[in-house]
């Protein structure tokens, strides 16, 4: 069977202000990721993220863009993006940018022409409303930062909405012109190298602000279909698109083959299980396994055959997956390397975020002030004003703040974690003298080399590709594990996601005398023909036939 060649690959996202500083300014840079490339062709993966480059601000560290054609200064230049795509695909590594179009930054010259006169000939470019006759605001949508989504601008005494920050005013997709600008620009950087787009919050493209209607509106999938024909279509490029609100059945209208709009969606129901359902991510629930496994069961069975899956743990928005779903005390070598494999023995595409490959942990600040992240201090400072205790915050943050994902990474022991010579944007986790990937290398038993492993058997086993999903004891609250099945062959992949060493009875149909231990994540496993040992946090993946 021939396949789309992003079935069969492995993306590793980049955030580059916290990769790797090549100037000695602090910040990451194009340069630093160049620097860097035979360390990723080393891992295996075939294509990198970069999350946002473009020129911008930096009010949400470049999710604000005010130049779609232009590189920020402190990453580099357009001669450093052309230079790291031919790097990268010398070493076979195909890029991928992420596209920030739900809005842009207030400093793009499309909003600060609109801003001045209703008279602009970009003031449609963005979605403004007068106010209630009371005086009051066009209505009560909240920003996803905190506060209203409407800004009042006084040049034209009315507002502009705004999803999220104040400084991203949304555009209006609803005006020919925004879709046809943004194409253009996509097809200028299709043109010059990359391989296709991570989309950002695409799902709020097709809004009807006046109904209250933000994620899944009426024109989103119009506008995803029109931006394949115009960009897509004819090339062979992946589009992932980031969409919070999707379900199964949403997922096939972006993502099924036929309807030409993505090649796939993220997902985050196996995120949000750990969300208060009121407080959402700043009052979390404990992780329930169980649960876990129900979600993402339903994702393989209801996408099989139809479209496809994104597997991920963790990204630049989220917590590290080590401190959130496994242990990052005792067992966090041994727990890293079995949520790993119980994510790549699924079907889809494997999203491995930087430092996740030798077990980068969640950092626990002490002071608010130690954080950078914008959500992170506008929701520390508007629940201290609602009553929140700051110890039970802080508890919050140390648990989700996006900042837990975004400190430099670890590449040595050495001041800063060879990371900069300079005083790092951000404050490096102080676990960095533990946990580098100068030990990883060092070490064959590594969390490295373990999913060097993982990622070269998805190369050469197309039974991960192909096979069908099946979950195995659903309700053992410590255990996650599957088979994956083709008519050539059962893999069962099993992963041990507790302290607790574990027997399990393999159903009469899964005995054999022939099985063969593909990958094992720590102690070797022997004996797979009637039963599995596993130690804790150990992890397998073994062909049954």
């Amino acid at each position: 069977m021939t396949h789309p060649w992003w079935k069969t690959s492995v993306v590793y996202q980049i955030y580059p202000r916290s990769f790797m500083d090549s100037n000695a300014d602090g910040m990451g840079d194009l340069n630093g990721i160049i620097s860097k490339l035979d360390y990723l062709a080393l891992l295996g993966i075939d294509v990198i993220w970069l999350s946002p480059v473009f020129k911008s601000p930096m009010d949400d560290n470049g999710y604000d863009i005010s130049d779609y054609d232009d590189i920020a200064p402190e990453f580099g230049t357009l001669a450093d993006m052309d230079r790291l795509i031919a790097e990268a695909r010398v070493r076979d590594i195909k890029i991928i940018m992420d596209l920030v179009v739900n809005h842009s930054s207030d400093e793009h010259p499309w909003f600060e022409s609109a801003r001045q006169s209703k008279d602009s000939p970009y003031r449609d470019y963005y979605i403004w409303r007068e106010a209630q006759p009371d005086g009051s605001l066009p209505n009560d949508i909240r920003s996803y930062f905190g506060g209203p989504a409407w800004t009042f601008n006084p040049a034209t005494n009315d507002y502009y909405f705004h999803q999220f920050s104040t400084k991203q005013p949304d555009l209006n997709w609803d005006n020919p012109a925004v879709p046809d600008a943004v194409y253009a620009m996509m097809n200028r950087w299709l043109d010059r190298g990359i391989a296709g787009f991570r989309m950002d919050v695409i799902d709020l493209i097709g809004k009807d602000v006046d109904n209250k209607v933000l994620a899944n509106g009426p024109t989103l999938h119009s506008h995803l279909q029109a931006m394949h024909q115009a960009t897509l279509k004819g090339r062979d490029a992946l589009t992932v698109g980031e969409t919070w609100s999707v379900t199964p059945e949403t997922a096939r209208l972006y993502s099924a083959p036929e309807r030409e709009e993505l090649s796939m969606v993220f997902q985050f129901e196996h995120i949000t299980l750990t969300f208060d359902p009121v407080h959402g991510k700043w009052k979390p629930r404990e992780f329930d396994l169980v649960a876990l496994k129900q979600v993402f069961a339903k994702w393989q069975t209801e996408l099989a055959g139809n479209a496809w899956n994104s597997l991920f743990w963790n990204n630049h928005d989220l917590p590290r997956a080590v401190s959130k779903y496994g242990d990052d005390g005792t067992y966090r070598e041994a727990s890293a390397k079995a949520l790993a494999t119980a994510l790549h023995g699924m079907q889809g595409t494997p999203y491995v975020y930087q430092g996740e490959e030798i077990g980068m942990t969640n950092v626990a600040f002490e002071s608010i002030d130690d954080y950078q992240d914008i959500e992170t201090r506008n929701l520390y400072s508007e629940r201290l004003e609602q009553g929140d205790s700051p110890e039970a915050l802080m508890a919050a943050i140390h648990k989700n703040s996006r900042d837990n994902a975004r400190t430099p990474m670890h590449w040595n022991g050495s001041d800063n974690a060879g990371f900069t010579t300079a005083k790092p944007w951000l404050k490096v986790n102080p676990n960095y003298t533990t946990i580098n990937v100068e030990q990883s290398l060092a070490d064959q038993n590594s969390i490295f080399h373990h999913y060097q492993r993982l990622i070269q058997l998805r190369k050469t086993n197309t039974t991960l590709v192909d096979g069908q999903f099946e979950l195995l004891f659903p309700d053992r609250p410590q255990v996650f594990a599957y088979l994956r099945k083709t008519d050539a062959e059962t893999l069962l992949v099993a992963a041990n996601l507790s302290t607790e060493r574990l027997t399990l009875q393999l159903p009469d149909k899964l005995r054999t005398e022939t099985a063969r231990v593909l990958i094992c994540s720590g102690t070797p496993v022997t004996g797979v023909s009637q039963q599995l040992e596993l130690a804790a946090y150990d992890a397998v993946i073994v062909s049954l036939s």
